[in-house]
């Protein structure tokens, strides 16, 4: 059973900086897609960021273009979420995501849906405060 577990959230004011981390159990993380989603009270998830198995191809919603840094320790099992310059709509719960097979072979699947992944963390909250 695959478990991905996030931590690093917190309260932080506007223009902080915060580093949200996810872990994986159950399987060797490295070789497989990843992403960041979040959800704000009263909205849908929305897709953040993206990284492939290497780490190679990086994409990011407009929102946190500029801002956000997604990235990953194959040796700790870990893909981490560097987020800077926040800004309070930056509130919200965020989502920790895999897939059971990598993209590569699932080529009709797009990386910013929240249906092309099958595991998900229990999420971290994050707040800013203005």
């Amino acid at each position: 059973q695959v478990q991905l577990v996030e931590s690093g959230g917190g309260l932080v004011q506007a223009g902080g900086s915060l580093r949200l981390s996810c872990t994986a159990s159950g399987r060797t993380f490295n070789v497989y897609d990843a992403a960041w989603f979040r959800q704000a009270p009263g909205k849908e998830r929305e897709f953040v960021a993206y990284t492939s198995g290497s780490g190679s191809n990086t994409y990011y919603a407009d929102s946190g273009k500029g801002r956000f840094t997604i990235s990953r320790d194959s040796a700790k099992n870990t893909v981490y979420l560097q987020m800077d310059s926040l800004k309070p709509e930056d509130t919200a719960v965020y989502y920790c995501a895999a897939p059971r097979v990598p993209l590569i072979f699932r080529p009709t699947l797009r990386y910013h849906e929240r249906g092309t992944y099958d595991y998900w963390g229990q999420g971290t909250q994050v707040t800013v405060s203005s």
